[in-house]
């Protein structure tokens, strides 16, 4: 198979959707006629998707899903593999598309503050924030997931799995008063509840890191990261210029 014949690609958005099961069926559709692998979760909060395939049919689905009024604004990001890293297409209804079981915790009612890969950078090549707070980056994820790589000095509170967050926020908040949090994850859905969260929890100066590491790595290179991004896929996990560290197996 050709070098980077494969496109894959993540995305979710937070939005209301008030029949899951109908657009499941519908996704499942297009998901199949297009030769699509992977996964999508539906809740009723919005959409999470991991998908990949020939390149041409995975932006014909991106089309098909924009069409959708509630799913216009939905943005992708990309990486490539040689061979397709999912063995089979899963489309799920669940009642989070991330779990953190804090039903008051809606971002579908508004984001919590974004900051955008470069000034992330920027702010920890000069070691503060623009107005001279000191700035630490909190890891949401889990913590098998950390240890494939994360930012220089990132807060890691080894989290089994997300909703453990709330938790340990209780157990570790002083790290953070008095800072600038950048909270982040993969490609940003659980550090954009997770610094819902903490604002909810009456910290200031909280930011999460617009698209996550993946986007942060297309921006930057990478910057101020060591080691891998970990990924849900055959690939294990993604370096700096989003290579995969291992190739799928042949089928």
């Amino acid at each position: 198979m050709p070098v980077n014949s494969i496109l894959n690609i993540s995305a979710y958005r937070f939005v209301a959707i008030d029949d899951p099961e109908a657009l499941r069926q519908l996704l499942i559709d297009d998901a199949q006629r297009l030769g699509l692998l992977g996964t999508v979760l539906l809740a009723h909060e919005g959409i999470n998707l991991f998908l990949a395939g020939r390149p041409q049919e995975v932006r014909d689905f991106l089309a098909q899903l924009r069409r959708d009024p509630r799913l216009g604004g939905l943005e992708a990001k990309e990486s490539w593999s040689q061979a397709q890293p999912f063995r089979k297409l899963l489309v799920k209804v669940k009642p989070e598309i991330i779990r953190m079981n804090h039903p008051a915790i809606q971002p579908v009612q508004g984001r919590a503050p974004a900051i955008d890969a470069p000034t992330v950078k920027r702010w920890l090549d000069q070691g503060h924030d623009d107005e001279g707070r000191p700035v630490v980056t909190l890891d949401t994820r889990n913590a098998f997931e950390v240890d494939h790589g994360s930012f220089e000095g990132a807060i890691d509170w080894r989290l089994r799995k997300f909703s453990d967050f709330p938790q340990a926020l209780q157990a570790h908040r002083a790290q953070l008063e008095g800072k600038t949090v950048v909270s982040f994850c993969t490609g940003g859905i659980r550090c954009e509840k997770a610094a819902i969260y903490m604002r909810e929890a009456g910290l200031e100066n909280v930011w999460q890191l617009d698209g996550g590491i993946l986007k942060y790595f297309e921006e930057t290179g990478g910057a101020h990261f060591r080691g891998d991004c970990f990924v849900f896929d055959e690939r294990e996990a993604l370096d700096p210029a989003l290579r995969p560290r291992t190739s799928a197996p042949a089928e």
